[in-house]
């Protein structure tokens, strides 16, 4: 096989999968056995396809595949019995399908159902965050486990072993394959645009590693978050969401400087900022305040993000707004990283300062002991109020706390900067 025809087929794959999984799962009702047919269709199409070529519609090759082998499948399982039973779920599924925030023309479309129940069902609370995240990757997202794996610098047994658990735990739990309605399409919805952003923010940030970006991650997130917008165009979180992602993201390449090192979002040379990927971003956060209502947590940060966005130099952020933005998610959504996100708005709107005394009180709380950004935007304050002694030790400190290695660098070039000039004699005035 030619690395080209090997290309074609991987990316082929990783566009059409998920739709091949979920129509093989609403045909069985069992996530597992879907994925393992949707992988012998891969397998036939690598084996065939170098030698007869790639088809002109290559994703209607494997779907008619894959429904071939769900049929001899449903034979072979004896399932001829049970017809009028799988008739009447559907049914009663298709006289449901009236879901506050879901498009009916797409769930009108056999695809858009299926990728949409797919979702739901990678994503239900039953599992644990870690066991979705896994099974979001490995069945919307393509990855294979290996992928994960680095992406998440866990041993690759350990991704199979959560997968395999998470597809045993839907199994057990016997999840429907569906989208909820009511009060539980808020919950289970939450949980998905939590996997998402989970998945975004890794590829974002790392947590750890010698990497400070992994692009791959941000990008698969993007896709699952755009999917979720074509399907759900209802629900303005959603929308929120992939704003938050597409403004966040245009700022990728100026976030790493010649050696990877991390530059921080001041020091940014914004004319490096990806102008598309911001005016998607602020067109979806549009979406999202026309659909009305108070704003929710992911669309209050877009808005915070797009004040970054629409200043054409750092110094001319519209502080202010964003500090009031950060009042609004703290009543909606409050947590500790909140406040600390919200001391730094107010810190630059009125002063040092009065974000050091947020930040104090929140080192007396303790709830983020061992939290990195914490000690470090501690020290930041206090280096802007020239107390440089403390802040080196702040920024020493904060570098033992992440376990990003190009973060730690960044840290500990800071402490040894600040510690060198509070050892400088004072000048006479």
């Amino acid at each position: 096989m030619t690395p080209e025809v090997h290309r074609a087929i991987d990316a082929i794959w990783r566009i059409e999968a998920p739709s091949l999984i979920a129509k093989l799962t609403r045909m069985l009702r069992d996530v597992g056995l879907a994925e393992e047919l949707a992988q012998d269709v891969l397998v036939t199409a690598l084996e065939r396809w170098p030698a007869s070529g790639v088809p002109d519609k290559p994703g209607a090759w494997l779907m008619a595949a894959a429904k071939h082998r769900a049929l001899d499948e449903l034979r072979r399982r004896k399932l001829h019995e049970r017809k009028h039973e799988e008739l009447g779920h559907e049914l009663e599924a298709r006289q449901a399908l009236f879901v506050p925030g879901i498009d009916d023309a797409a769930l009108d479309d056999d695809i858009g159902d299926d990728l949409l129940r797919l979702v739901f069902t990678a994503c239900h609370p039953v599992l644990s965050t870690e066991a979705r995240l896994a099974l979001t990757l490995r069945l919307l997202g393509g990855l294979t486990t290996e992928e994960i794996a680095r992406a998440f610098l866990v041993p690759e047994r350990t991704i199979a072993q959560r997968i395999v658990r998470a597809k045993r735990s839907l199994a057990e739990a016997r999840v429907p394959f569906e989208v909820p309605r009511g009060e539980a399409l808020a919950e289970r919805l939450s949980s998905v645009l939590e996997v998402v952003y989970l998945v975004f923010n890794e590829g974002y940030s790392a947590t750890a590693g010698e990497h400070w970006l992994r692009p791959a991650l941000c990008d698969e997130a993007l896709r699952l978050g755009r999917i979720l917008a074509e399907l759900a165009p209802g629900e303005p979180e959603v929308h929120g969401l992939v704003a938050l992602m597409e403004i966040q993201a245009s700022r990728s390449a100026a976030r790493t400087g010649s050696r990877g090192e991390p530059v921080l979002l001041l020091e940014q040379n914004r004319s490096r900022w990806d102008r598309l990927l911001i005016g998607r971003g602020l067109a979806a956060l549009a979406r999202a305040e026309a659909l009305g209502g108070a704003l929710g947590p992911y669309a209050l940060q877009a808005a915070i993000a797009a004040c970054h966005a629409r200043a054409n130099a750092a110094q001319d952020t519209d502080w202010a707004r964003i500090a009031a933005l950060y009042d609004a998610l703290a009543q909606l959504a409050p947590s500790p990283v909140v406040e600390l996100n919200r001391a730094v708005a107010i810190s630059m709107a009125f002063g040092p300062a009065a974000g050091l005394e947020m930040v104090e009180a929140l080192v007396l709380q303790q709830q983020l002991r061992g939290y990195h950004l914490l000690p470090s935007v501690r020290g930041d304050l206090l280096a802007k109020l020239g107390r440089n002694r403390e802040a080196a030790a702040e920024f020493a400190y904060a570098a033992t706390l992440t376990r990003n290695a190009r973060e730690r660098e960044l840290l500990l070039e800071r402490a040894a900067a600040f510690a060198s000039k509070a050892a400088q004699p004072l000048r006479a005035q």
